[in-house]
């Protein structure tokens, strides 16, 4: 089922250390897990607009993708690596972080709009199709919406941090069967972990 399952993850953030720690940068969060925590190294590919890392997870070839051309251009770096590593959109997983959940959730997908996110705006413009997984970490929402970009722009308090660590550690753990193509049993586990 290899041929099915995921090839590159892409890490949805903002390049530089302001953004570093903030919300909208959880995405990079989990693939400099991944990445840790294999083995890989991220270098500067300037020909793919990211830093691109590649790892073995229970024995299948990965790459790990972070964007450097800032949240609303994220569709430059994925559409230069997909191309040319012929990765297909749907064995393509973006991380991102998610106003829609609560801090430290997940969700799977397969799929489905922007829902005002830049990021993925610009993935499925460039893309050309919205056919692509999703895994959605929960970062909450500001109670004024006035309020969203300097909530996403700022850093999550330490108790939600560590929520959202933990999710990630959940997430990275259910990466062997998102691997495999074994969409269903990973959406078992990370749907239920909070």
């Amino acid at each position: 089922m290899a041929e099915n399952g995921i090839r590159l993850v892409v890490g949805l953030g903002n390049p530089g250390p302001r953004y570093e720690l903030t919300r909208h940068n959880v995405g990079y969060w989990f693939v400099e897990d991944l990445a840790a925590h294999n083995g890989g190294r991220f270098r500067l590919e300037s020909k793919f607009h990211g830093l691109l890392c590649r790892v073995l997870v229970c024995g299948r070839d990965l790459r790990l993708l972070k964007p450097i051309t800032f949240m609303n251009r994220s569709g430059q770096s994925l559409v230069a690596v997909s191309r040319f590593f012929d990765i297909p959109p749907e064995q393509v997983l973006v991380a991102h972080d998610e106003l829609d959940l609560p801090v430290g959730t997940l969700r799977l997908k397969h799929g489905g709009g922007h829902a005002g996110h830049n990021g993925l705006r610009d993935l499925i413009n460039l893309l050309g199709t919205r056919h692509f997984w999703r895994l959605r970490i929960g970062i909450d929402h500001p109670e004024d919406r006035g309020q969203v970009v300097n909530y996403v722009l700022g850093r999550p308090s330490r108790d939600e941090e560590g929520r959202i660590r933990d999710a990630l550690d959940v997430a990275e753990d259910s990466m062997a069967d998102v691997i495999a193509g074994e969409f269903q049993k990973a959406m078992n586990r990370l749907h239920s972990a909070l």
